[in-house]
């Protein structure tokens, strides 16, 4: 039996909250009044991260955006204490409205307490289900919108309004997703006229703009069909310089042969036989990066963030591990499959085109795979997770990157790939402290680490962050059961034979760190080993940059940002000037990049 979704009855007394629309909170039928504008504010980022912690850091930035005052804290403090008195006849001795643990303040809400919540469950439910159903079940979702969310005055706080413009994309994707279950149904007449006000505010949207064609197409009104993919196709080509996928071509192409599928029966795609799950293991211990995973899902989930996120990172960072876990998580949510191809071999060097199509092609029983236009065009058909693995440069995967449809694309990348556009970044940073000894632990054993905890701290910290470091590490301390931590701990904190400890059988990290030096131009080698040989350990500025290199600072600028865009460098967080910025080689990087040799100073011009 499927899952019934009308709501409860609620109980006396049971609060509503409310944020797809203006900010509310009702107990029954009286709306409770909540407060000053930053007391709401407040109140909003709890409801957006409802059951999860909220750091006082993220309180701090939702309510003053610039210069907090030296009371920021205290004043937070006020707030929650008046939200805790205004839930407070809810309470239940057992489990309170509003905690605080040690990562933040909690606001627990159930279900049927948030819209939001009760919203997201609908849209989980229709995933999957027939048309008649998932057309019931969004209308559902779609009704509880009430408004744009949060309001105007809340969306004073940038990081409220960018909450409320991720709301909005939520809610034009089950929109989409609404019309598209009406269509199969017969319903274009229904649903043309609001797709029609949603391309105009929208109108690059090539989802929207695809269901709006079959609506039209639907109606008996093919003419202008036609026309509304000739505008976008002029669009996509004077604002992106781009055409329209293949799967927006192809309901062109049906519309155009006047194939009446095209409107009722078209927003169903003809069903394809499902590529199995191709992807590496997900590791039993994996570690850290929690926040970084979070947003991963998000940003894969979204129909509305776009087709292509890329993680970046230096060699080692973890960042593989990542995409693997995530993909491995969002198995219900890609049914068409989800794939990890590398782009380099085993050496590290870039494999052709033709070699990695031909394993694409495999891997969805297209063997016959013609090229590039074949695979996007069967990419924006399906509904798949394609983890394109440890990417050289923009040239490798730009012939394999979606123009839409319904693939998404992972790319992970030890540099940038600044030439790359529209790609949601995500940075994959250290493991912190804590974290990295989590990790060693749980390979060498718990006892062994309490029995010498600071020489477990040595190790994790001599590996800098790095998760393939650390791992190596507890690999090798697991078969030498023999050697005590603190004796390993000396070896690694020895510059000259730490990256030689740093093996495990067949896994080595400074071969690792290899491949990424190899594919750098051999100038930037050489820069990168005066860089690491002129600056001392953590970050350095912009003059010692400059006095390492033999060069003045505005060539040493271009210099150090373009090992940042190879991934060789970490830059700061936040916008600062170039001479106020600091800049950070990672720890396995510098030690490599010391052993390298130096090569000659940076020319000042020319």
């Amino acid at each position: 039996m499927p899952r019934s979704f009308a709501q409860p009855a609620a109980p006396s007394g049971t609060l509503r909250f409310s944020v797809l629309g203006p900010l509310t909170v009702h107990r029954d039928d009286r709306v409770l009044p909540l407060g000053p504008l930053k007391q709401r504010v407040v109140l909003a980022t709890l409801l957006g991260s409802a059951n999860s912690p909220v750091s006082v850091d993220a309180l701090t930035d939702a309510v003053w955006q610039e210069d907090p005052p030296r009371t920021a804290r205290k004043n937070l403090q006020v707030y929650v204490s008046a939200l805790r008195a205004l839930l407070a006849d809810d309470d239940r001795e057992d489990r309170p409205r509003l905690t605080h643990t040690g990562g933040g303040y909690v606001l627990r809400v159930a279900e049927d307490e948030l819209d939001l919540l009760r919203f997201r469950s609908l849209v989980r439910a229709a995933e999957g289900q027939g048309p008649r159903p998932a057309a019931r079940l969004l209308r559902q979702a779609l009704d509880l919108w009430q408004g744009p969310p949060l309001g105007d005055d809340l969306r004073q706080s940038p990081r409220l309004a960018e909450e409320a413009e991720r709301l909005e994309l939520r809610h034009l994707t089950a929109y989409e997703s609404w019309a598209e279950a009406e269509l199969e149904l017969g319903g274009a007449p229904a649903v043309v006229e609001g797709l029609r006000d949603l391309v105009e505010r929208h109108p690059l949207r090539e989802r929207l703009r695809s269901a709006w064609m079959c609506a039209l197409s639907g109606s008996g009104r093919q003419a202008e069909a036609l026309a509304a993919y000739d505008d976008y196709r002029q669009l996509l080509a004077r604002e992106l310089g781009l055409e329209p996928g293949g799967a927006m071509a192809a309901r062109y192409r049906t519309i155009l042969a006047g194939d009446d599928r095209a409107g009722a029966g078209a927003a169903a795609r003809p069903p394809a036989a499902r590529p199995p799950a191709a992807l590496p293991p997900d590791l039993v211990d994996f570690t850290g990066h929690g926040e970084e995973l979070r947003h991963l899902t998000d940003l894969l989930e979204d129909d509305s963030a776009g087709h292509i996120v890329l993680l970046s990172g230096p060699a080692g960072a973890g960042k593989t591990t990542l995409a693997v876990r995530a993909a491995h998580l969002l198995g219900d949510r890609f049914a068409d499959g989800r794939l990890c191809v590398s782009l380099r071999d085993a050496d590290g060097r870039t494999r052709s085109l033709s070699t990695v199509l031909a394993e694409l092609g495999e891997r969805i029983g297209r063997a016959e795979l013609s090229g590039p236009e074949a695979w996007r065009e069967w990419l924006a058909e399906h509904r798949v997770l394609v983890i394109l693995d440890d990417v050289p440069d923009e040239r490798a995967v730009r012939p394999l990157l979606p123009c839409g449809g319904r693939g998404r694309v992972l790319l992970t990348a030890r540099g940038q790939l600044g030439g790359l556009a529209p790609v949601h970044r995500v940075s994959v940073p250290p493991l912190g402290t804590a974290e990295s000894v989590q990790l060693l632990a749980g390979l060498v054993g718990q006892g062994r680490v309490r029995a010498d905890r600071e020489a477990a701290l040595r190790i994790v910290r001599a590996c800098g962050g790095s998760p393939l470091a650390v791992r190596v590490s507890g690999m090798r301390l697991a078969v030498l059961r023999h050697v005590p931590l603190r004796e390993f701990a000396d070896r690694l904190t020895d510059p000259a034979g730490a990256l030689d400890e740093l093996t495990s059988g067949d896994v080595s990290v400074r071969r690792w760190l290899a491949h990424g030096w190899e594919a750098l131009p051999e100038e930037w080698g050489r820069v990168a080993g005066r860089l690491a040989a002129g600056t001392g350990e953590g970050p350095f500025g912009l003059t010692e940059a400059a006095e390492a290199l033999g060069c003045d600072e505005r060539h040493a600028v271009r210099v150090v940002e373009s090992l940042i865009d190879a991934g060789m460098v970490t830059s700061p967080c936040g916008e600062v000037t170039a001479h106020a910025a600091q800049y950070e080689l990672p720890h396995l990087i510098r030690l490599y990049a010391r052993g390298s040799g130096l090569g000659t100073p940076v020319p000042t011009s020319g």
